[in-house]
Formats: structure tokens, sequence, C-alpha cells
């Protein structure tokens, strides 16, 4: 964050007006809805199966790292990763001129302070680390602030860095002698984050960080960095030559201009930092351009359509909640190479529950507690008579002692391989909490009675839907569903009842295996198997631990 109103070093440009470039807000964006559970009846009873509530597909903020990625970019789209604006060409890029007077509309008919954009700056540069290196890998932090609010800005995203579980450490040698920065220092005082004098930094930051936040100076720099900073951008400018037996090189993040890099001609000697990681604000400068690592990101969601049209910005859309949008296509990576190292609690025979269905409850009451997506999705494996399987995802509409219910149209290829073959395998899987519960077992068709009190519960859309699909059959295009919708939806538009099509209703899969699966570090995941076994005419689960 660039200070315009006052020369602080000799570093920082002059005053270019009362000014200040904006970032990431919330406050021109609508809240998405939450999930409301509270007027949701209790999904575990006995027959006849109480029906699971329908979940909204608003933003349900997770716990953990789901929680982090939640500031990101998890708009409801499968992966969680920020959209990307694929055309580079198309984006927008600012002139320091333009910038400045931006940030003059900014801070003048808008009405932002400084300290309101510096918060939401940090944010937004702690969201983007927050979407590509997770704390479990990248966790130590260490923030280099300038003296200016380019500083400020580093200085709020060690916070937020620290409240999503990394730890961050500060190196902010030219304190700022004023209200908001001295605050800013209190913050992270009080939450124990060290400060670390340039002189107390290690040649070779390598060995003890793995993210280095470049947040010296913003676009109003101009001249030779003094020192300390200097000495700094050399450390960070020679980083790949250190630290050369280390398995990982720590990754610089660059906030909004590169440290040294001119605004407008970017690395002009070659000779200055090369970050793995760009972070824009408000729009990406002409130094931008240069930037060949392999993740930029742009913060910033205020942009109103006055100032879009002046300047012609052009500017991607941010999903959902999100703080901050991915720029380009992101990096080439070998899939081979892709890996997670769990992190969760021992999953120990002694602790889980004799019944398998209870096992489950409490497994599904922590996915639903902890905010995942659909936690009721659940991919149904099925196989006909020619042997051949199947997979799809569906959703768990019901649980209860007899078994997992679902509901489907009974001519669509699964129903097929059901008559064929009523034997069927369920997974659910919620990445969230590192855990993923395996059921096997014999399918049948629940009631007509229970599937027309289900078809009678779904919106009266959802019902003409299913009347209008015949799923898996060919047809000639989208329009011609449109269409046949629309005739039904005017049918039916006095309010009488929708009858519930012959060719549609429910199964229930009647459990003979499980496997409880909590992911572990270097792959010794637990797996706790529940097989039926009976003893003198009772019946009772078999709990086997399986090799990972």
């Amino acid at each position: 964050m660039t200070m315009f109103g006052q020369h602080l070093i000799s570093n920082e440009g002059p005053m270019l007006g009362k000014s200040r470039r904006m970032i990431c807000s919330l406050l021109t964006q609508t809240p998405l809805p939450l999930a409301d559970y509270r007027s949701s009846p209790s999904i575990y009873k006995s027959k006849p199966s109480i029906y699971l509530p329908r979940l909204s597909s608003g933003f349900l903020g997770p716990i953990s790292s789901p929680a982090i990625r939640a500031f990101c970019s998890n708009s409801g789209e499968v992966g969680g990763m920020a959209l990307s604006l694929q055309n580079l060409g198309s984006i927008s890029y600012l002139a320091q001129r333009e910038a400045a007077e931006i940030d003059e509309i900014l801070m003048g008919p808008l009405g932002f302070s400084v300290d309101q954009l510096m918060e939401l700056a940090g944010l937004s540069v702690a969201a983007s680390i927050a979407e590509v290196y997770k704390p479990s890998e990248y966790n130590r932090v260490l923030a280099i602030c300038g003296p200016g609010n380019n500083g400020g800005d580093g200085l709020v995203a060690a916070r937020h860095l620290y409240h999503f579980g990394y730890k961050p450490f500060v190196c902010y040698p030219k304190r700022t002698p004023k209200p908001l920065y001295s605050g800013l220092v209190t913050q992270l005082e009080s939450l124990s984050v060290p400060f670390l004098s340039a002189d107390e930094l290690p040649v070779d930051l390598s060995k003890d960080f793995d993210i280095l936040v470049d947040a010296m100076f913003g676009f109003s720099f101009h001249g030779a960095p003094r020192p300390p900073f200097d000495n700094l951008i050399q450390k960070l400018v020679h980083l790949p030559n250190c630290g050369q037996m280390q398995q990982k090189s720590p990754v610089i993040v660059s906030v909004d201009i590169p440290s040294g890099w001119h605004v407008e001609e970017g690395d002009v000697g070659g000779e200055g930092i090369k970050p793995d990681m760009l972070v824009s604000l408000t729009a990406p400068k002409l130094c931008a351009k240069k930037f060949s690592g392999p993740h930029h990101f742009l913060g910033g969601r205020f942009v109103p359509p006055t100032i879009a049209e002046k300047y012609k910005l052009h500017l991607p859309q941010y999903p959902g909640m999100s703080m901050c949008v991915r720029i380009g296509k992101p990096p080439q990576i070998d899939i081979s190479s892709l890996r997670e190292n769990y992190i969760s609690p021992e999953f120990l025979e002694e602790q889980v529950e004799a019944d398998p269905m209870d096992q489950f409850r409490k497994w599904f009451d922590d996915a639903v507690a902890a905010g995942l997506k659909e936690p009721n999705a659940m991919a149904l494996s099925t196989t006909g008579k020619d042997g051949k399987p199947s997979l799809r995802m569906v959703l768990l509409k019901g649980v209860d002692k007899d078994g997992f219910v679902w509901y489907t149209n009974y001519e669509s290829q699964k129903a097929r391989e059901l008559s064929e073959n009523p034997h069927a395998s369920l997974l659910f899987y919620w990445d969230g909490l590192n855990r993923q519960v395996r059921v096997e077992g014999f399918v049948q068709k629940v009631s007509d009675q229970e599937s027309e009190q289900y078809f009678h519960s779904r919106p009266r859309g959802s019902q003409i839907g299913a009347i209008v699909s015949k799923q898996s059959t060919i047809v000639p295009g989208r329009h011609v569903l449109h269409q046949q919708y629309k005739e039904l939806e005017e049918k039916y538009s006095d309010g009488s009842l929708i009858p519930k099509p012959k060719h549609w209703g429910g199964y229930r899969l009647q459990p003979e295996r499980f496997e409880f699966w909590q992911g572990q570090q270097s792959r010794l995941h637990d797996r706790l198997e529940y097989s039926p076994q009976e003893i003198n005419g009772k019946r009772f689960w078999r709990i086997v631990r399986l090799a990972p």
C-alpha cells in the first residue's frame, strides 16, 4: 500500500495527492446465503427414514484449511481454486499516473480511509497466499515491511496469516511513528508474532522460512533503495543461490510491485527480485506484464462503474466471496508430484462406535458442522449383468437403521443395472476432514409411500424436472427440456398437486460392509473395517484395521 499523502523516506515518491489505491473490498459484494439448519429435523430416526435437509448452494465456511480457502475462492465450484482470466490481453494494466488518479478518487469522493483500505489490502494478500501455499507445507512466513503503506499491507497480511494457521515473523526496520502503524504492531505483538531486525535475519533465509512476503515498496517508489532495504532486496534476489541442499526453497510473494522494480518498465536490469507470486492490487500495474512467476493474483473488488468506464478497466470477476482472483492460466504441473501430507487426529479402534451406523452419523455430523459443501454427496457404483461397473455422484436423502436412501429415475442406467445386480457400493469423501467412508450392500426400492412423501417435499421446480427428464436417454438439445418444463410449469401454475411419475422413486442400500478412512502423514492412513459376524445366533460387527 503506497502512502501518497506524505513523503516518508527518500525512497518513497513525493506527494502525489491525497490518494490511496484500493484493493479487496467486500462493501460492494452481496453476501452469499448460508444454509440454515435450525429448522431441519433430525435425520437419524427409525423407519420411515427422515430425509436429509436440503442444503443451500451458497457459501458455507469450512474449518481448518477449508476455512482459509473460503476467503480465497470457494465459490461452489469443484476444486476451490480462484477463477482465472485466461486471456491476458483483455486485462487492464495501469500506468503510475493512472494508479495515482484512481487513488485520489477513492480517497476523495468515494470516502475510503487509509486504515480501511490497508485492512482490505492485507487480507487480500493473505488470501492469495493461502490459495496456493497451504500452511501444512509452507508454515513459516517472513513479512519484510517497508515504512509506507505497502509495509502496512504486509503487517495486516501477517496478522491474517496468523489466524489462517501460519507462523508469521515480521521484519519492520523503519517503523512509521503514526497511530495506524503503531496499532498494527501492537496487534501483532498481542499475538506473540516475533519482530526481527534486519541484523537478526539469517544470511540464508531458506533455512528458517517457507514464504517471504516482499512488502517493502509500492508503486510510488523510485530511485535506489537505501539501507537496510538495499541489503534485504539482495537477500531475496540471491535466494536461489542459498540453501541448495534444501528439498524445498522458500517462495517469494511480492505485494503489488516487486520491490526495486520500475512501476512501468519492470525489472529493467534483469537483476531484481523474481517473485513466485505477485499480488496486484486494484488493477495490475504495467510492470506486471514482465512478471514471469507461476502465480499472479488480483486483489480488489471495489471498482465502481464510473472508474471502470473512465479508465476503460477490464478486470476479472471475483468468484463467490473471494478476496482474490487468479490472472492467467495456472502453471503447468507434474501430476505425479501432486500429493497431500494429511495431518489428522489418530483414528483408533478403542475410540470408535461399536455400530458402524453410529460411527457414520458421528462423522456425518462432523462434516455438517465443518460447513463442508454437500456433505451428503456420495459416489454410487453399480454393475449390470455384463460385469462393467459404472459410477456417478448422487445425494444421500435419508439414513436410518436399515440403510442409506437416495432417489432417482427407475428407467436410468443405474436403475437398470440394479435390477440386474442388486448390489452396490457408496463412497462419501469429506476433503476438509481428510475422511472417507465406503459402504457396500444389497439394494432394494423403498416403498411407494416413502417415495411419494419425499417427492412432494421437493421444490415444485424439482418435481417438474423429474417428470421432464427421461434420464439417460438422448435428447435433441437443451431447448427441448426447457420447452417441456415450461409447458408443465404452466399446467401446474394453479398450485395443484404435481403427480409423482411412476418411473421415479427411491432406493435403500442395506449395509453389509463399512470402511472408515482417516488420512494420516506419510501415507500411514487409518482404515477400520466393519463386517457382520454371527456367534450363537447373535449378530455383531467385527472391527479390524486394514493396512493403508
